[in-house]
């Protein structure tokens, strides 16, 4: 199989988002001195728990911390908007991310980000880990009116790239959103292994560091 583009997640896949969105919490609590009737840690960690690894959105979490600690004259509406305009400055990278991007585009691999989410918000994520010039194209959920794990989004993606999905390998870390729906396009899946799913992942490969998957695809991409 010859291997001529990698399509990848964001979320716990390029972005560290635990760390982002830890590094986040601390930050708009020290922001906002309404906040600090609650305890930081107690605030960091409800905020961490209530957003379930970014499957919950921030209107939900936000109404309900407010709900369990009642903060005079705070609106939940207007931390939600803070999280939309500042999350980006603290978005953090998985470690060895712009070595494997750069390896992989010069050995003339396509790249391509195929992710669930609001369009600009997800975008901008995207764009402050520095790494937009390296990826030839970039599809979010609300902006192509497709989410994972609908195949179409997967087919959009490869039709962009011009690449059949035979020659074309997924990585992600959500066992169904990402690896059993990009294999089900007919593509090979390497997961992310991370430290929230325990269940046991059905994919080609598993990696737990970015730059593992430099070895991957150059052998698959070498193989006829």
């Amino acid at each position: 199989m010859n291997i001529k583009a990698v399509l990848f997640d964001l979320d716990g896949t390029l972005l560290d988002r635990d760390s982002s969105l830890l590094a986040f919490a601390g930050n708009q609590y020290e922001r906002y001195p309404e906040l600090q009737i609650i305890g930081k840690e107690r605030f960091i960690q409800r905020l961490i728990e209530l957003d379930n690894h970014g499957y919950v959105w921030k209107d939900k979490v936000y109404q309900q911390i407010l709900q369990e600690f009642p903060v005079p004259d705070m609106d939940w509406s207007l931390l939600l908007d803070d999280y939309i305009h500042n999350f980006q400055a603290h978005c953090i990278g998985f470690p060895n991310l712009l070595d494997m991007l750069t390896e992989l585009k010069n050995h003339d691999i396509k790249l391509a980000l195929v992710s669930n989410g609001y369009g600009q918000f997800q975008y901008d994520n995207f764009r402050s880990l520095q790494i937009t010039h390296l990826f030839d194209e970039v599809l979010i959920s609300e902006w192509e009116g497709l989410r994972k794990p609908d195949p179409a989004i997967f087919k959009l993606a490869l039709n962009r790239l011009n690449i059949a999905a035979e020659n074309a390998l997924f990585v992600g870390d959500h066992p169904d959103n990402d690896i059993r729906a990009s294999r089900d396009a007919g593509m090979k899946t390497v997961w992310k292994r991370t430290g929230h799913v325990e269940s046991v992942v059905k994919a080609d490969a598993v990696i737990h560091d970015l730059k593992e998957l430099i070895d991957i695809v150059l052998l698959e991409k070498n193989m006829d």
